[in-house]
């Protein structure tokens, strides 16, 4: 008897929640511009949950410090359901890279872990290198130079991590402000490599205007077939990943959390929105909220591994 009145009892939790949520804006918060990756699946998302709930989902882009300016807000919401952070790999980047930031992105809720995309290392197309192998010989005793969308992004960190670490070389860092800036940049034969997640520039990857020397997944990825992976360019076990995420206020009830995983997680397998997903270089990803706080404890130890080995910080 006991156990069937708790049952009932979180039954009743559950549909409250929902009944509270339906009577109001469910607030995506996203700590990047408009157009990047986490804005573009946190709309792709919000739309069809708009479609299925009836529910009003506003997305609302407050970027600066490197998200920390959205994930401090969603921190510090009412841990209702009606706000939520949609984020990147930048939040186990950041819990480590900023020493005083002011708060702690582990204690945010993670809801669901949409998708994932990998990081691709890539060179221009009159390079004549025509794998990592070939690259990396021709850049022997020089400084390896390769370009990101900015200091301390998953790229620079793959990509300075790679160079130093596994290649033993030395490696300079040149940053922009932009994935897109960056892209540009090789393009135009004004830096020798850009390292990218392949949502970054996947288009020109697939279409040739720049070379993919490997991709830092475990396969290889249908948008960039003939991209090896590290492990197959000579250099196993490499793998680096980013991804976007939905989180919610600390303090924010199980039920409520598990409703909200419910929901993405089926969204998300909708072949509609796999094919949305993956037509912009993302891999979709499954799973409950046991499988996301799990997803997300291995991302806090391996980012911080890969910052402290590389001795970056921001005060």
């Amino acid at each position: 008897m006991k156990r069937i009145a708790g049952a009932f009892a979180a039954f009743g939790l559950l549909m409250s929640a929902a009944h509270a949520q339906s009577q109001a804006n469910l607030n995506l918060i996203v700590g990047f511009a408009p157009g990047g990756s986490a804005d573009s699946i946190a709309r792709i998302i919000g739309a069809r949950m708009q479609e299925k709930t009836g529910r009003n989902v506003v997305t609302e882009n407050r970027p600066g410090a490197g998200a920390n300016i959205a994930t401090k807000a969603v921190i510090n919401a009412t841990p209702d359901g009606n706000m939520l952070l949609v984020t990147t790999a930048a939040l186990p980047i950041n819990e480590t890279l900023y020493r005083n930031k002011g708060f702690l992105g582990t204690s945010l809720k993670p809801i669901s872990i949409v998708a994932t995309t990998p990081e691709v290392f890539a060179i221009g197309k009159a390079d004549p290198a025509k794998s990592l192998a070939e690259f990396v010989a021709s850049q022997k005793d020089k400084e390896i130079i390769f370009a990101t969308a900015g200091i301390g992004t998953g790229s620079h960190i793959a990509g300075e991590y790679f160079f130093k670490f596994i290649m033993k070389a030395n490696p300079k860092h040149v940053p922009f402000r932009g994935g897109p800036d960056a892209t540009n940049a090789l393009m135009g034969g004004h830096v020798p490599m850009v390292v990218s997640s392949l949502s970054g520039f996947a288009a020109q990857v697939a279409n040739g205007d720049i070379h993919g020397l490997a991709i830092a997944a475990d396969a290889r990825n249908d948008v960039i077939k003939n991209v090896p992976t590290f492990s197959e360019a000579g250099y196993p076990g490499f793998t680096s990943l980013s991804w976007v995420g939905f989180f919610a206020p600390p303090g924010t009830p199980a039920a409520i959390v598990t409703a909200l995983n419910k929901q993405i997680d089926d969204i998300s397998r909708e072949p509609a929105i796999s094919s949305k997903l993956r037509a912009i270089g993302f891999d979709p990803l499954y799973g409950d909220v046991s499988a996301t706080e799990a997803f997300m404890a291995k991302e806090y130890v391996e980012w911080k591994k890969r910052v402290e080995a590389l001795d970056l910080k921001v005060e």
